[in-house]
């Protein structure tokens, strides 16, 4: 690299600066991004409410389709009876499959429990993961499944009465085993609900619901209320969004764009056809997708629901105890309703379960796209592939993130050895730079003479092959890498809980005692020193020997995975090891005719 007067930066230094700062700008900004909220047509009012309310109809404006129901369609003749149906005590309706356990209450007709039995929650010690924050169901007095009526009487007592049950085949046990049927049947001789499940093997549900006032159809939503994830992580709500799909684009919704503790609620109404709709955390999503056509896929909404779908998302605040045992704390609860404009009943199907890529992209329509790899997804996609790869021959994932470290790291030894043989002929050049430098060093950078100065360097260069930049190529292509593995260890649910070694039980969190980032700027530290430094000037070398340290405190402040962490680790381990090798095989050997500035 080329050697400067005191206090101006070489530009291969400016250009390795530029690249290590920009991870950290990548970084630190995730930190404090939030998804902004898609722009709102005229159509599309944002209203604000009393928590946990609904605006009326008036409110929403009317050439938006509410997401209760418009009371359509009734004469104002005599109305139909209907016979009261209902059930005398509550009942609790168990569904199991070898995937989940999904608890149902006749009391609204909700769940009450989605535990998936192949994932574990955060707490100590670690139970089976319940996507339903049952405290916040019950505090908010709204449960997933729960209908959504414009009137609120009428949705209140829908979702507050004791339904009748039949179920398809008859419980064992008291638990019914997939595939099964569960129908929830409600009258009070006025209103009457019905909601039919039917669920399979896998993590997808039918929904389907109707509701009838006098005989008269009424338009119903179902909602997805109190909360979603797993509530003993601390990381969820930095990750819960509402989201929905129209033509194949996502759109998100943070908590802290519908309300913020102390303040009236805001609702968001999104108006289709939509794709799919719903609420995620960092791992897991709850997924309202429409019904299949017969061919096995579909396309927007079928006809059967009409021509919009419509979203409804609101923060209610609430007190919630910390699951380690803190102090209460202040949390945003979002919640989401889906619902369509148009139709006597609501037929939808009801994902509900973990963030696998490769079983998102089989569902229809897909819903891969829920696993965001970010900007840098044309690296972090085939990254995650190559680390399955290797795990199906390294069943550790913390190993496998080495043997990939150095997999990678000897592919790019080429690079190095290139890179290592600029930087020793740069260094070996080092005293005829300076001595032109020094020629120039009473001009100014403005000086139109300075132009020769760099003529006279750049043709010292040209004359012993020399790349100015050469030197920094690996490590701006170790940059991508490491943007991708930043993007990809976030979302990746295979390293959810994956343990590596003694300390590290979850690669995709930080490291609880912060010894990865501490290692890590160790082993930077020494392959720095280890490597040929054609410069001379004391301010740069000070700098980088402050860059290790500085690069440790950025990822203790702001943590990364511990994945991404033993990666960086490791990668200057394996560095290490390649740079004492070529420093032995690649001596600097000074030209003749150029005499060193003692």
């Amino acid at each position: 690299m080329t050697d400067k007067p005191k206090g101006e930066m070489s530009h291969e230094y400016r250009t390795l600066l530029a690249a290590i700062l920009s991870l950290a700008v990548i970084i630190t900004f995730s930190y404090l991004y939030k998804p902004t909220t898609p722009p709102l047509n005229p159509n599309q009012p944002v209203t604000t409410n009393a928590p946990g309310t609904n605006p009326s109809p008036a409110a929403q404006g009317a050439a938006t389709p509410p997401i209760g129901s418009q009371i359509t369609g009734i004469s104002s003749t005599t109305p139909t009876p209907t016979p009261p149906i209902g059930a005398n005590a509550p009942r609790t309706i168990a569904v199991e499959s070898n995937l989940y356990r999904v608890e149902l209450w006749n009391a609204g007709a909700v769940a009450h429990s989605w535990l998936l039995k192949n994932y574990k929650d955060e707490s100590s010690p670690p139970k089976p993961l319940d996507l339903i924050h049952a405290d916040a169901s019950q505090q908010l007095g709204g449960w997933p499944l729960a209908v959504v009526l414009d009137d609120q009487k009428l949705e209140a007592r829908a979702n507050t009465a004791l339904y009748d049950v039949t179920t398809t085949p008859e419980p064992v046990n008291g638990v019914l085993r997939a595939p099964a049927e569960v129908d929830f049947t409600w009258s009070d001789g006025h209103l009457a609900i019905s909601k039919r499940l039917k669920f399979d093997a896998s993590y997808i549900a039918s929904v389907q619901v109707s509701a009838r006032l006098d005989g008269q159809p009424l338009i119903a939503s179902v909602a997805w209320r109190g909360g979603f994830g797993d509530a003993a992580a601390e990381r969820t709500a930095s990750y819960l969004m509402v989201f929905d799909s129209s033509n194949g684009k996502i759109n998100l919704v943070a908590p802290n764009k519908l309300g913020q503790p102390g303040q009236s609620a805001v609702r968001f109404l999104q108006t289709g056809p939509l794709d799919f709709t719903g609420i995620e955390d960092q791992f897991f999503a709850a997924a309202f997708l429409p019904p299949l056509q017969t061919s096995g896929s579909t396309v927007g909404l079928p006809d059967t629901l009409g021509a919009a779908m419509t979203l409804t998302d609101w923060s209610i605040n609430r007190d919630v105890a910390d699951p380690k045992g803190g102090p209460l704390t202040k949390e945003l609860v979002p919640e989401m309703a889906v619902g369509s404009a148009h139709g006597e009943s609501l037929d939808l199907r009801l994902f509900v379960g973990p963030k696998v890529l490769d079983d998102l992209k089989q569902i229809r329509p897909p819903l891969n796209e829920l696993v965001r790899f970010g900007w840098m997804a044309i690296i972090a996609e085939p990254l995650f592939y190559l680390l399955r790869w290797i795990h199906n021959y390294v069943p550790n994932w913390g190993w496998a993130i080495f043997a990939m470290t150095v997999g990678l790291n000897m592919l790019l030894y080429p690079l190095k050895a290139k890179s290592t043989r600029s930087m020793k002929k740069m260094q070996a050049v080092a005293p005829e730079i300076r001595q032109i430098q020094d020629r120039y060093k009473k001009y100014s950078m403005r000086d139109p003479r300075k132009a020769k100065m760099n003529e006279e360097v750049m043709a010292v260069y040209s004359r012993e092959g020399i790349n100015p930049i050469g030197g920094c190529l690996p490590q701006l292509i170790q940059m991508p890498i490491w943007f991708g593995l930043y993007e990809m260890l976030a979302v990746t649910i295979e390293l959810r809980q994956a343990p590596w070694i003694l300390w590290v039980h979850d690669l995709s969190a930080k490291d609880p005692y912060y010894i990865l980032p501490v290692l890590m700027a160790i082993t930077m530290y020494i392959a720095q020193k280890m490597t040929p430094m054609p410069s001379t000037d004391p301010a740069q070398a000070r700098m980088l020997t402050l860059m290790p340290l500085m690069f440790g405190g950025m990822f203790i402040v702001f943590p990364i995975a511990s994945g991404l962490a033993l990666y960086i680790f490791s990668s200057y381990l394996v560095n290490m090891a390649q740079q004492w090798y070529l420093n032995r095989t690649m001596p600097v050997t000074v030209p003749k005719g150029v005499k060193k500035k003692s």
